[in-house]
């Protein structure tokens, strides 16, 4: 809305340019979901529904009774803060109301905990899917790359579908099982999200190096990097009330939207192994989990049987580790390691 009241009164009153800049318009947004995030969650949290503990779960009970779901709320924001300081483009219109469609269903989780395993999977590849589709439609051919690889190659955009869609789904539940501690699932989040940001914005969607680089250029990924910042704000917002003792937790309806957006955002950079590099630490603390439990579920195949999933319970039930000492540590380890994939991933090519 800004960009368009920018348009409409710049001729007329020059100070109105400034709403053209895309920095200042990201950083607008982000500070106005974390400061509405921040003081709104409390007003909202008396309607959420009650945490009932996990089974299997290290320290559930000490979540039993917060509120939960607030997921959906600083998810309405972000998609507020997207409507208010953003050029208005459909693709991303779409993919915001997508992600409010998952934060939803997340919702009627935490609520009621009456979806099964298999009901969550298809609506999980459900949201990838329409995620997916908004990237690859009206595209005959779709150009990919991959790190330690000059250059870039096409795929026919049924196939680039199927894999994008896998990678979002993928994302949602990695990042939806690492919510299990305190302020651990948010904050992961957040520094993919950074990470994800600059390279769309200033590597992809910059076509003096993305050709310096041999990395296809996209225009549009710089519109999908203000969704990022914006969501690190809204995040950030949450985690001020999430931070160890939390006072509130974000539910399904907050960690499956984020990782569908992590997701979206990896696929639209065209790299899909993007997602090792500024989620390794997520995809090990959830992922492996939700493949140990399919090896054995599906081919009656035991891997790391010793080794308690999410990896974060291991490390509390196992090795002693504090909610608290879990956080800072997973933490430092997923900047230590994106930063360093992430540099390989631009330099060695």
């Amino acid at each position: 809305m800004f960009p368009w009241i920018s348009d409409l009164l710049s001729p007329t009153i020059g100070a109105f340019r400034l709403l053209r800049s895309d920095m200042l318009l990201m950083a607008l947004g982000s500070c106005a979901a974390f400061f509405v995030t921040v003081l709104g969650i409390p007003r909202v949290a008396r309607w959420l529904p009650r945490d009932r503990g996990r089974a299997f779960a290290v320290d559930a009970d000490k979540s039993v009774g917060k509120p939960m779901g607030a997921g959906l709320f600083f998810v309405a924001v972000f998609a507020l803060a997207v409507f208010l300081f953003l050029p208005w483009r459909l693709d991303v219109l779409l993919f915001v109301g997508v992600m409010l469609l998952a934060s939803g269903i997340g919702l009627v989780d935490d609520a009621t905990g009456g979806l099964s395993e298999y009901q969550l999977a298809f609506f999980d590849f459900l949201v990838a899917g329409l995620s997916a589709w908004l990237l690859v439609s009206g595209e005959g051919t779709i150009a990919l790359w991959l790190p330690l690889i000059s250059g870039s190659f096409e795929l026919p955009s049924l196939a680039v579908f199927l894999i994008f869609t896998a990678v979002i789904w993928i994302s949602i539940n990695a990042t939806n099982c690492s919510d299990g501690v305190d302020g651990l699932s948010g904050s992961l989040s957040v520094v993919s999200l950074v990470f994800l940001a600059f390279l769309l914005y200033g590597v992809v969607g910059d076509k003096a190096t993305a050709g310096y680089l041999l990395i296809p250029f996209d225009p549009r990924t710089g519109l999908w990097a203000s969704l990022a910042i914006i969501m690190v704000g809204a995040v950030a917002g949450y985690l001020w009330h999430n931070a160890p003792p939390s006072s509130v937790l974000m539910g399904d309806a907050g960690s499956r939207p984020l990782g569908l957006l992590i997701g979206m955002l990896v696929c639209a950079s065209h790299n899909v192994l993007l997602i090792v590099v500024v989620g390794l630490v997520i995809l090990a603390n959830g992922a492996t989990g939700i493949a140990k439990l399919a090896l054995k579920r599906f081919f009656n195949v035991l891997v790391l049987g010793r080794v308690r999933f999410p990896l974060h319970d291991h490390f509390r039930k196992e090795v002693g580790w504090t909610g608290s000492q879990v956080l800072v540590r997973f933490v430092i380890a997923h900047l230590i390691v994106s930063a360093l994939l992430y540099a390989l991933l631009l330099k060695v090519r």
